[in-house]
């Protein structure tokens, strides 16, 4: 069963459609969005699905419990499968793809790093064993080179780093690296800690300091950026953000523990990360886990998600409407009207209207 799940995971690889920008998406004024109808896909009440990838006209997903997936659009059929690493059984929170492979990256120690082998498994391309061990996101620069990060294990935080493919890892030096600042960490809530454009990189943490790190080339260089979410705790901080291109970002967090809190938990950037303003302050809506430019919106419209529900922004951030009361933890776009969303127990298939 191992064996036949690979082989027609591999089959999607060699028709996946090109990665396309989100200018590139839709050239047409985007339209309002009033509701959004939720078709249910996938149902498990006993996984946790924060890690969801988009590939060609599929979807793949990786949660707790050694699981991992595939959906065939067409067929509208699952074929799922669990990893396990000798007598552990994985948490995954962390997935990617490039043209040939899928990627899936556990939380906690050992950090376990699986992509699609040619033997029909999942092969083990990189394995850490230390205490403080913990990854958050993953995501390519293009079909050789890719990247997670992670919290800090040293003096700064934790980033390995593939030019190869995904065959090897490597994990930077933090005398290559910013360092840390007390407390700082990030949160795997959504696979959205890591935002790529080109060659140019973000990556967000949080905690008891949330800022926004950024490389100008792949990985090779590193600078750091203070932001003003709210900060001071292990839950507060920075938990999703998107860069619609080179300029225009979004940051979105809070507190998991204080849901409603809408203080310092949402702020765009118009100069590639450098700066940050917060937005809606006071207003809704509070803790967000995932956020993420409507594609050929022109950076006006923003879709946000956690699992208090879906709202929704058509003036770049500056108000905000629920859309629905339904809980995800992680969303990302097919295109400019069409996204798959994932939560607890079940993953969906949006369609914004």
């Amino acid at each position: 069963m191992k064996k036949l799940f690979l082989l027609c995971l591999l089959a999607v690889f060699s028709c996946k459609s090109d990665t396309k920008s989100k200018e590139e998406i839709s050239k047409t004024t985007p339209k309002d969005f009033t509701e959004v109808e939720i078709q249910e896909i996938f149902t498990n009440d006993s996984l946790s699905i924060r890690a969801i990838e988009i590939i060609g006209e599929n979807i793949a997903f990786a949660a707790n419990k050694g699981s991992f997936g595939m959906y065939n659009s067409q067929s509208k059929k699952w074929l799922t499968n669990t990893q396990k690493y000798d007598s552990l059984t994985p948490e995954f929170r962390a997935v990617a793809a490039t043209e040939n492979d899928f990627f899936m990256l556990s939380v906690g120690s050992p950090a376990l790093l699986y992509k699609t082998g040619d033997s029909g498994n999942m092969e083990l391309v990189y394995k850490e064993k230390h205490e403080k061990a913990f990854y958050d996101a993953m995501a390519f620069w293009n079909d050789s080179e890719g990247m997670a990060m992670g919290d800090p294990t040293d003096t700064c935080i934790s980033i390995i780093i593939t030019r190869d493919g995904g065959n090897t890892w490597k994990k930077l030096s933090c005398e290559n690296l910013p360092k840390i600042k007390d407390g700082e960490a990030a949160f795997a809530a959504s696979d959205s800690n890591i935002t790529i454009n080109g060659d140019n990189t973000w990556i967000l943490t949080g905690g008891k300091t949330s800022r926004v790190y950024f490389s100008p080339d792949k990985g090779k260089s590193w600078e750091v950026f203070d932001t003003p979410l709210i900060d001071g705790k292990a839950t507060t901080g920075g938990y999703s953000m998107d860069f619609y291109d080179e300029q225009k970002g979004i940051i979105v967090g809070g507190d998991y523990t204080n849901p409603s809190g809408k203080l310092a938990n949402k702020a765009i950037s118009k100069d590639g990360g450098k700066t940050w303003n917060l937005i809606a302050e006071g207003e809704e809506p509070g803790y967000k886990s995932s956020v993420n430019f409507v594609p050929g919106s022109k950076a006006k419209h923003i879709i946000a998600t956690g699992f208090n529900g879906i709202s929704y922004s058509k003036n770049s951030g500056r108000s905000w409407e629920q859309l629905s009361d339904e809980g995800f933890y992680t969303l990302k776009f097919k295109n400019d009207s069409v996204a798959y969303a994932a939560g607890k127990g079940r993953i969906a298939k949006l369609l914004f209207k």
